[in-house]
């Protein structure tokens, strides 16, 4: 099941847009321009960016529209003219979209999504085309880290509770399941977009009873075989000995427990001494489950220092992104009415005109991508799809799992040293010898007119 975001109104904007597009409607500036989104920069310890968000920017593209609430509005606050309120009130996205597609991998300076339209639309969308894409592309590429960190170990979504707002819960949800999560806690999320749903118990359940194997065997009673007990309540080793009791209670109804979850104190230790002693209590297929503070950094160490962890429950630190919570994402005007633009600015310098990348591969690994003038032909796979004409999305929404898919054979082609958790390499991005002679031109010629330097 897939659905989108809800029909926005196109007042989810910056001020300074809609100030900037009433003078290009008073110039009438109606000509069509090309705006870039991409992120300048990595954020520390990341070596690559997963796209994801597009589903739901391409619907807020759709019905993005101005109520007559919104005029109303906007009229009171003394800043616009009549005459531009009548054209917000009438105001559709006609443009035409092309983008990485959600899932595949793309890099720092290489556009995910490119926009034209008429000026006046292009920039009007802006702010909440680089809010759901920024969003999401943070959210996805954060939890692929951690799921790479896992080696093969599930990873579920438990950050709902404390994500930055019921949105980002949802994003999270959506997503972390493309970039590889198993499962999420979310169960509105597990309904909208078909993700498997997963969950335990919380200490409140078990103190509510009179004792803690009496709170076990309610549970196993009504959940059998996908029952997991929280045993870290009084003390992990004697909640561990509880379990394998309600394990044997189980085995004789023809029921499997499934696992136990820790929640507290070294994990690490913990896990091996509870493997130990389901070993010996002869139910070694009960699996552990750890949850508590973890992210990429804690799940690598758990396992290299020889953790008997089946699946980590991550919260808080993968769903806020927690030690990179943002990227330097920009959207820039590349191209207005055929003449190629472009910002000189120290530090943020923008590539010129509409672009195309192509991506090459050596021996099944992801070898080089060149970044080129969209009209353009070069070796490789052409990224950018045509995913929006007229203000319409050409395709229905893709199945997530399709997206999942599409994240899993590109991340598996990702050079090691590239997907590394921390120092990774840059991976090669290059730009092609005509958008490097249009740059240039373009950049002399900005600096003539504006500077008055030869």
């Amino acid at each position: 099941m897939m659905t989108s975001y809800p029909k926005f109104t196109a007042m989810l904007t910056d001020l300074y847009e809609l100030t900037m597009a009433q003078v290009y409607y008073r110039e009438g500036m109606f000509k069509p321009a090309t705006f870039s989104l991409f992120i300048r920069e990595y954020p520390p310890n990341r070596g690559y960016f997963i796209s994801a968000g597009l589903e739901n920017a391409l619907a807020f593209l759709e019905s993005a529209r101005f109520m007559p609430d919104d005029i109303q509005y906007l009229d009171s606050t003394g800043l616009f003219s009549h005459d531009f309120l009548n054209y917000l009130a009438g105001f559709r996205f006609t443009g035409d979209v092309v983008a990485v597609p959600e899932g595949e991998l793309f890099f720092k300076d290489e556009p995910v999504l490119e926009v034209t339209a008429p000026i006046i639309e292009a920039q009007l969308v802006e702010t909440a085309l680089i809010n759901i894409i920024h969003l999401q592309v943070t959210l996805a590429t954060k939890v692929s880290r951690c799921v790479h960190a896992a080696r093969g170990r599930s990873i579920v979504d438990f950050s709902l509770r404390r994500t930055h707002g019921v949105d980002a819960g949802m994003a999270v949800a959506r997503a972390g399941y493309i970039a590889g999560m198993s499962a999420t806690s979310n169960v509105l999320a597990g309904k909208i977009y078909g993700i498997p749903v997963a969950g335990t118990m919380a200490h409140s359940f078990i103190t509510s009873f009179e004792s803690e194997i009496n709170a076990f065997r309610a549970f196993a009673d009504i959940f059998g075989d996908r029952t997991v007990l929280l045993i870290d309540t009084y003390d992990t080793l004697a909640g561990a000995e509880k379990a394998v009791t309600v394990a044997r209670e189980m085995k004789a109804q023809d029921r499997r427990l499934r696992g136990v979850r820790l929640d507290s104190g070294d994990m690490t230790e913990l896990s091996r001494q509870v493997r130990d002693l389901f070993r010996r209590e002869g139910v070694p297929d009960i699996q552990i489950f750890a949850s508590g503070g973890y992210d990429e950094f804690k799940i690598d160490r758990s396992i290299r220092e020889g953790a008997e962890i089946d699946a980590f429950g991550v919260g808080t630190k993968m769903g806020v992104s927690a030690d990179s919570p943002y990227a330097d994402i920009a959207y820039k005007l590349v191209q207005f009415d055929s003449r190629p633009v472009m910002k000189l600015s120290s530090g943020k310098r923008t590539l010129v005109a509409p672009k195309q990348v192509f991506r090459e591969e050596q021996d099944g690994r992801l070898a080089k991508d060149t970044i080129s003038l969209r009209e353009e032909s070069l070796a490789g796979r052409p990224l950018l799809k045509t995913v929006m004409q007229d203000g319409k999305a050409v395709d229905a929404p893709e199945p997530l799992n399709v997206i999942r898919e599409r994240f899993r054979s590109a991340f598996e082609k990702l050079p090691e040293e590239v997907r590394a958790i921390t120092d990774p390499e840059p991976y090669s991005v290059g730009i092609s010898e005509r958008l490097t002679a249009l740059q240039r031109k373009v950049r002399h010629s900005v600096i003539a007119k504006e500077l008055g330097e030869s």
